[in-house]
């Protein structure tokens, strides 16, 4: 078991837990497998997302990547990280969705905001933030709440936590190492601010449910694509989730 009862006792109480299942040569695989991805074409049957910064169009996000890359696929569906997952669920867990956000220089942030209500079909989830690079206050770690994981919070017409909760409760910013962790419950409050480092921070994020809802992952690309398709968007930031959260600008 690659947790002890005291982290998972840490993690229903607070709704995260960091840790480090990730060592010297594994983060530098990823590391490698990132880089790799970073470079695929437009034209793949994976989504990447762009946003404008300052600098010009940068590479804001992947998805849908793991049937397309073995290692990947491997390191998000059987190991360490499924085995933590299900620990913390008390359940056997299975991959839900998968994506790479990569905040490089310049890149922007996302509002306060809970995961739930943007994954269709599932009761609740756990997700991961695998730090790619190191993730620091400078270029937009993400900052989160403790102990308010246990139900929907006051949501904006964006999807996004309600800014008189979001002002009178403490955000703590979560710093990591390339290779640490962070699992987080679908209603634990996050957000994240601006790369305003000259690092780039880049960041694997897979999502997990319980396997005794289904293995739901095809269900929840079809669903995605089908409300992009079918409703129209005209703020003025990019869209890449099923709420309104992301600010980076259009390309």
């Amino acid at each position: 078991m690659h947790i002890t009862t005291s982290q998972i006792d840490s993690y229903r109480l607070n709704g995260w837990l960091l840790c480090r299942p990730f060592v010297g040569g594994e983060i530098r695989d990823i590391q490698h497998w990132v880089n790799e991805i970073q470079q695929w074409p437009e034209n793949g049957d994976w989504l990447h997302y762009r946003e404008m910064t300052d600098s010009g169009p940068k590479l804001c996000r992947t998805e849908n990547f793991v049937p397309f890359h073995t290692p990947l696929r491997e390191i998000l569906t059987t190991g360490a990280i499924v085995e933590i997952v299900s620990a913390l669920m008390g359940e056997q867990a299975v991959l839900y969705k998968e994506k790479i956000n990569y905040k490089l220089v310049g890149g922007a942030g996302f509002l306060p905001h809970q995961d739930a209500p943007a994954y269709p079909f599932i009761e609740t989830s756990i997700s991961c933030m695998i730090a790619v690079d190191p993730s620091t206050t400078s270029n937009g770690c993400l900052e989160v709440v403790d102990g308010h994981h246990h139900e929907l919070l006051p949501m904006n017409e964006r999807g996004c936590i309600e800014n008189e909760w979001v002002e009178t409760h403490e955000w703590h910013p979560v710093e990591m190492e390339a290779g640490d962790v962070l699992f987080f419950h679908s209603h634990t409050p996050h957000r994240s601010g601006t790369n305003n480092s000259q690092r780039d921070r880049r960041a694997i994020y897979p999502t997990f449910n319980a396997a005794s809802e289904g293995d739901l992952r095809g269900d929840y690309y079809e669903e995605k694509l089908r409300i992009f398709r079918d409703t129209e968007h005209q703020a003025d930031n990019v869209r890449i989730s099923l709420i309104n959260d992301f600010e980076g600008r259009p390309v």
